[in-house]
């Protein structure tokens, strides 16, 4: 028998649809980072008034949200970090969609200020961003053993709290890029087409 079921990739009307019909929703898995705030504009509203959270992905961008990438200029052959992993060439093309390349190093620059002021890495201050939005109850952050295990980086997560001068500063640069519900659609619609 199935208690409780939990999603992954559905959009609001199609959540809201399964809500209305009884089923015991307990958990939407969505892609959201500091570039990609759709799940903030209709997801998470249903989400508050029904209990359901927000499990996140993508909130680190495959890696193109780190220090890795700042100051890098991806336009001349092998000048930055090769771009060598499918979510390191997704989350690129969402880069693209919401502002590009410039606009994303300016994000990256707002990031790591932040992130030298709080003696932190710049994803921890993409995840503590993420996990302080309305309905997000938590983010699952992507390891290669060996490679990348982000230990370090996932406990200062925990203890790093962001003033309103941080989250100012964030919501100044984003709300510069283009509204990807607009151009992508709602949560996981990139998957329904």
């Amino acid at each position: 028998k199935i208690k409780t079921v939990a999603l992954t990739n559905f959009d609001t009307e199609r959540l809201r649809i399964i809500l209305e019909n009884g089923i015991p929703v307990v958990s939407n898995q969505v892609q959201h980072s500091v570039v990609d705030m759709r799940p903030q504009q209709k997801m998470a509203e249903l989400c508050q008034l029904t209990g359901v959270k927000l499990i996140t992905y993508g909130t680190v961008m495959g890696g193109l949200l780190s220090e890795k990438f700042l100051d890098t200029n991806l336009s001349i052959p092998f000048a930055g970090p090769p771009l060598n992993t499918p979510s390191l060439q997704k989350y690129k093309r969402m880069v693209d969609a919401w502002g590009g390349w410039s606009q994303f190093q300016v994000l990256l620059q707002t990031l790591k200020r932040i992130a030298s002021k709080h003696g932190v890495s710049i994803p921890v201050v993409a995840v503590r961003y993420i996990l302080d939005q309305p309905a997000v109850a938590g983010s699952m952050i992507g390891v290669r053993l060996g490679l990348a295990e982000h230990i370090q980086d996932t406990n200062a997560i925990f203890m790093l709290s962001l003033d309103e001068d941080d989250v100012n500063s964030i919501q100044e640069v984003t709300k510069k890029g283009k509204d990807l519900l607009g151009v992508i659609g709602d949560c996981g619609d990139e998957y329904r087409r």
